[in-house]
Parts: structure tokens; C-alpha cells; sequence
């Protein structure tokens, strides 16, 4: 008898660690899956952008339109860019003309407007939809908490910024009508 419940014990024991294994394995390998490290894009050039070789730097993604009242706010997304680059900074902004086609341009176009009128340095990534059903998966990522392990959101306007850690993850959400040079994000940027 006591050699059968010392099996048994065995047997529980051994059933338990590959349990907790599994468990811990799969946990492991959705915290890695859950940085935006994964993806790559295409620029504004045609050319695959690929966001692993941003790891190590804070990332403020923003979706961007050229004929939006917000628009000046390129300004002061180039001066932040500029300021802070140097420090594991990058700013990445996303085309895309999903309220009131407020970005009609090609890529070639939108390209030529925030160099002409903005001196935009920062990358600027391919018109893409940052909603709806053609929602590009970068922008899935960024919005469903499923995703990214972090928060659900929805894309509310142009120049809605998606601030994201140095491991790849999201860590804030910040309000298009919020100025990139807040001091909320100028203290994210500096921590």
C-alpha cells in the first residue's frame, strides 16, 4: 500500500511540474509576443521599416493628417524629436485618412507636405487605417488590450499617440487634442 500512495505522490508531483511549466512557458512567450518588436512596416518611401531595431528606444507612434486642425501639431512633433533623439527617442508617425479624409494624399504627397511645410525628419511610415475593418494589424495591436497585454483603446482622431516603453510595450494612450510637448510627455520621455 505505502508503495503504491509513493507512486501516486510520484506521479502528482511530476503531472504538477509539467503543469506550472506549461503555465509559465505560455506566459513567458505572450510577454514576448506582446511588443510591438514584432511588426514591420512599410515606409513612406516603400522600403520595410522593422520595429525590432527599435528595441532599447521609447516610441511615440501617432497617426497623422495633412489637412486636419491638428496638423500643426507636426511642428512640435519635429521639435520634440529633434530635442529628444539623442536620449533613445523616436517618433513615428502613421498616414491615415479615416476622419473626414482629412488625408487624401499619396504617400508621395504626404512626403512632400511635412517636408515642405514642417521640415519632418521623424519616420513617417505608408498611409495606412488606423480603424474599421480594414484596420491595419500594427494599429490592432495598438488598440486591443488582447493584443498588447496592456489596455484597450480606440483610435479617436488624428494625432492620437500611442507612447510606448523601451522593451516594446504599450505603456500610455495620449489624447490627440494633447500637444506632443506636454509636459506629461516630455516627463515620460525623460524617466
Amino acid at each position: 500500500m505505502k508503495y503504491i500512495d509513493y507512486q501516486f505522490k510520484i506521479r502528482l508531483s511530476l503531472f504538477l511540474v509539467l503543469i506550472f511549466s506549461s503555465i509559465s512557458f505560455s506566459q513567458t512567450k505572450s510577454l514576448k509576443m506582446a511588443t510591438i518588436h514584432k511588426f514591420k512596416v512599410n515606409d513612406i518611401n516603400g522600403e520595410i521599416f522593422d520595429m525590432s531595431k527599435l528595441k532599447g528606444k521609447k516610441i511615440m507612434i501617432v497617426n497623422t493628417a495633412s489637412k486636419c486642425g491638428l496638423t500643426p501639431q507636426y511642428k512640435k512633433l519635429e521639435n520634440l524629436y529633434k530635442e529628444y533623439k539623442s536620449q533613445n527617442f523616436i517618433i513615428i508617425g502613421f498616414p491615415a485618412n479615416n476622419f473626414l479624409s482629412q488625408e487624401p494624399g499619396s504617400d508621395e504627397q504626404i512626403a512632400e507636405f511635412c517636408k515642405s511645410n514642417y521640415g519632418v525628419t521623424f519616420p513617417m511610415m505608408s498611409k495606412i487605417s488606423v480603424k474599421g475593418d480594414n484596420k491595419h494589424p500594427l494599429y490592432d495591436f495598438l488598440t486591443k488590450k488582447s493584443l498588447n497585454g496592456v489596455i484597450d483603446s480606440s483610435v479617436r482622431w488624428n494625432f492620437q499617440k500611442y507612447l510606448i516603453n523601451s522593451e516594446g510595450i504599450v505603456e500610455k494612450v495620449i489624447s490627440p487634442w494633447v500637444s506632443p510637448d506636454d509636459s506629461s510627455i516630455v516627463e515620460w520621455i525623460k524617466s
